[in-house]
């Protein structure tokens, strides 16, 4: 919510995107100042998540954001903790372990968290049915899945340290943890509401209704970290010490795995329960399990729907426009092949009727086998009594060449091929099968360029009705859908008498962006882009549409 007010604010008053940056990044500090009386944490989870770079002027602004926000929650809410923590300490130095372990566990649940809710809002996402009823039918998942447990507590089968009314799951169950902190809630309830939580906010964030995950972090990690201690304390009660500890750093260890921010998931802790005893394990756990998360999936909870979405983010920062293209985008889909067996005679032939520098070599099974190029080709001619009788492509092909998937960002096959100085790089599929899907060259990425700038500018563009306009001086951008009875459906491009002061820049076609030459055909749903000049746009769209004026 803080978040969306500096955002709005920032738009409203048409500052620029750094400045806007900056309030979001206030917005956020400011709301986790006030939720949790933690302004170190806010600031702290400003610059770790948010903020690309630190600077002073607008870690300056965070400051006060956060600041201001924590004296006006503490006027109507006091300066108290937002949990009332018994005083633990480590019972003996090999009770670290038993955190490290935690860290372990943490990153597995914070895992499980990202990826049950990136499923349910896929899911959602995908469903066809009305957009309004769907927030309807997750708040009813959400509602059969408390009466579930509502007659499973009365029936013992929850444990005990339940309570009579709503299901603990509900709201941000910051009073439920705080029990789990005093270890006063049953193993077998602890354990339940791992799973059961991340299914109750994957309801209601996944079918669209008003949620956060910050919270639901801090609720999965003090009900794994007691469930964790409450074994510890059965098998090796001499060291373990009590399971509310664990409750307390299992807090720290599951958001840092979720959002990949270890410095604010130990600070939070440590400022809502006010006990610097607990920090060594605190930075152990919350450490380990950020890092163990990573290497499980590389996106934390707040960046998996944009990578989703082809933007990819690290350290808050846009990695690059490459990023919003994929490899199967613009590979060649049909390359030409060249068998393992066939005669060195043959394939210089190839070489000179293709004008190709290289090829897939492909095996008995049609399956990728290496790689071969008119330098490897060369490369044999070059030598001294060399026989070519009987030499065929495996004997001067590069074996188990290196290779990308389709789904892959194009800056991924740039990382690969500009260190080693390649031109090329065949594709194949994820299965493991070692079936070629395509080869992606130098040229290829050159045109993902173009795809990538073109994807840049539409998102700077006003979405909203049939048409979305930039403002230029002299020029603007045009964006319409076709219709199936519009002029320009099966129709080829080169076939439209546009005005030449307009270029059609994209089109959008079955969520694939495609850069249109002369002979793209138009379709029914097609969403066209077009430049050019402001008097011409009226012509444009009657051509196409049928219909002129705004």
């Amino acid at each position: 919510m803080g978040s969306a007010l500096g955002s709005s604010v920032g738009q409203v008053l048409r500052l620029s995107d750094e400045r806007i940056r900056n309030l979001v990044a206030c917005g956020a500090a400011a709301g986790i100042a006030a939720t949790f009386n933690a302004p170190i944490a806010g600031v702290a989870f400003a610059i770790e998540v948010l903020m690309s770079e630190l600077q002073v002027r607008m870690f300056g602004n965070v400051v006060i954001a956060a600041v201001s926000a924590a004296i006006v929650s503490q006027m109507f809410l006091g300066d108290y903790p937002a949990f009332s923590v018994p005083s633990y300490s480590m019972e003996s130095p090999w009770t670290i372990l038993l955190f490290l372990l935690l860290g372990l566990a943490a990153a597995v649940a914070a895992v499980m968290f990202i990826r049950m809710l990136g499923w349910f809002e896929q899911k959602f996402d995908s469903w066809n049915f009305p957009g309004m009823l769907k927030p309807a039918v997750g708040a009813l998942l959400l509602g059969l899945t408390g009466v579930a447990f509502v007659l499973l507590s009365e029936s013992g089968g929850a444990g005990s340290g339940t309570a009579p009314g709503m299901p603990p799951f509900y709201g941000s169950g910051l009073d439920f943890i705080e029990g789990a902190l005093h270890s006063s809630v049953s193993f077998v309830l602890l354990g339940l509401l791992v799973f059961i939580k991340p299914l109750a906010t994957s309801f209601t964030l996944g079918s669209g209704n008003s949620g956060g995950v910050f919270a639901p972090s801090l609720f999965i990690g003090a009900m794994l970290g007691g469930a964790m201690g409450k074994i510890f304390a059965a098998l090796i009660p001499g060291i373990s010490g009590p399971p509310g500890a664990y409750a307390l750093v299992g807090m720290a260890a599951v958001f840092a795995g979720a959002a990949r921010a270890p410095l604010t998931a130990l600070l939070i802790v440590f400022e809502m329960s006010n006990d610097y005893s607990m920090i060594l394990p605190l930075m152990v756990a919350a450490v380990t399990a950020s890092r163990f998360a990573q290497w499980l999936y590389p996106d934390s909870i707040y960046t998996d729907k944009l990578t989703r979405r082809g933007i990819r983010f690290a350290e808050g920062r846009d990695l690059d426009i490459m990023q919003g293209v994929t490899v199967g985008e613009v590979m060649n889909k049909n390359p030409v092949t060249v068998c393992r067996d066939m005669p060195l005679a043959d394939l210089y032939r190839k070489f000179q009727e293709t004008n190709l520098l290289g090829f897939p070599v492909l095996d008995s099974d049609d399956r990728l086998w290496g790689i071969v190029t008119l330098q490897d080709m060369e490369r044999i001619l070059s030598r001294e009594q060399i026989r070519l009788r009987g030499l065929t492509v495996e004997d001067v092909a590069v074996v188990e060449p290196v290779s990308v998937y389709p789904d892959e960002p194009i800056w991924t096959a740039i990382q690969k091929m500009a260190p080693r100085g390649l031109a090329r790089l065949p594709v194949v599929s994820r299965d493991g099968s070692g079936r070629l899907l395509g080869l992606i060259s130098r040229s290829d990425i050159l045109r993902a360029y173009d795809v990538a700038m073109v994807r840049k500018q539409r998102g700077q563009l006003l979405r909203g009705g049939h048409v979305a306009l930039r403002e230029e001086e002299e020029n603007l951008f045009m964006e319409f859908s076709l219709q199936p009875h519009d002029r320009a459906v099966g129709a080829l491009l080169q076939s439209l008498q546009l005005p030449e002061t307009v270029n059609v820049v994209s089109v959008e076609r079955g969520g694939m962006i495609i850069i249109p030459r002369g002979g793209t055909r138009f379709a029914a749903g097609d969403t066209v882009t077009v430049f050019g000049r402001k008097e011409a746009m009226d012509e444009v769209r009657e051509i196409c549409t049928g219909f002129r004026g705004s």
